[in-house]
C-alpha cells in the first residue's frame, strides 16, 4: 500500500495546480484585482454547474476586463448575463449577473471595492472574515469555502484550512481527514497546491490511479 508521501506526490504531480493559477489570477500578489476576480469565480464555482463551464465562464469575466467591483458594476445587467450564457453559463446567467452587481455594490460601498479592507473589518479574524464575505450575494457555505481554500496563502490566518470536498477525497486516498493533518505532508506554500488536488482527484474520480501510480 502506498505511504502518504508517496501518494502526496502522485496527487501533486498529476493535479498540482491551483485553481486560482489556471485562470490566470496572482493571488500571492494580494492586490484588490486578484482578491475581487477570485471572489467572483468561488462565487462562479459554487453553483450546481460543471466545473469547466464555471471556469469559463471565470475567464470570461476577465475578457471583458471586470476586473474590479468598479468594472463588474459599470457593465449592464445584460451585457453580464449575455456575456456567461455565451460562456455555457446559461441556467445562472440571469441570477448570477444581478449576484456580480451586488457584490460589487456592496465591496465597494462597505469596503470601496478593496477585500483587504473587509480583511481588516475583520481584524484579521477567521470567523469574522467568513461572516462578512458570506455578506456577498451568491457566497454561501461554498463559496466561502472555495475562496478561503487558496486565498489562505495570503491570510495566514486562516491557515491552515481544507473544506469538505478536499477532505472527503483525502479520506479516499487514505489521507489525514483533517486539515492540521494534511498540512503536515507538504510546505505552508505547497498546501493550497494539495487541497486543489484533491479537489481535482474528486472531480475526475481518479482515485485508483493516483494510488496505482503512488505504488
Amino acid at each position: 500500500m502506498a505511504d502518504s508521501d508517496k501518494i502526496v506526490r502522485a496527487l501533486l504531480r498529476k493535479h498540482g495546480r491551483t485553481f486560482s493559477e489556471e485562470l490566470g489570477i496572482r493571488l500571492r500578489s494580494s492586490t484588490p484585482s486578484a482578491l475581487f476576480r477570485w471572489l467572483c469565480a468561488a462565487l462562479l464555482f459554487s453553483a450546481r454547474i460543471n466545473n469547466k463551464i464555471a471556469m469559463e465562464a471565470a475567464r470570461t469575466l476577465t475578457k471583458h476586463g471586470w476586473t474590479s467591483a468598479k468594472k463588474m458594476q459599470a457593465a449592464t445587467w445584460k451585457q453580464r448575463a449575455v456575456a456567461l450564457n455565451r460562456a455555457g453559463y446559461a441556467r445562472y446567467d440571469e441570477k448570477t449577473s444581478r449576484m456580480l452587481a451586488d457584490t460589487s455594490e456592496l465591496l465597494l460601498d462597505h469596503y470601496r471595492g478593496d477585500l483587504r479592507k473587509l480583511r481588516e473589518a475583520a481584524k484579521h479574524d477567521p470567523r469574522r472574515e467568513r461572516e462578512l464575505l458570506m455578506e456577498c450575494k451568491g457566497i454561501g457555505d461554498v463559496g466561502a469555502d472555495i475562496f478561503f481554500r487558496e486565498v489562505q496563502v495570503v491570510w495566514p490566518e486562516y491557515a491552515p484550512f481544507a473544506d469538505n470536498v478536499a477532505l472527503k477525497s483525502a479520506r479516499k486516498l487514505g489521507l489525514p481527514a483533517k486539515a492540521d493533518g494534511l498540512a503536515k505532508l507538504v510546505s505552508k506554500e505547497d498546501f493550497p497546491r494539495l487541497l486543489a488536488a484533491l479537489v481535482r482527484c474528486a472531480l475526475a474520480k481518479d482515485y485508483a490511479a493516483i494510488k496505482k501510480s503512488a505504488l
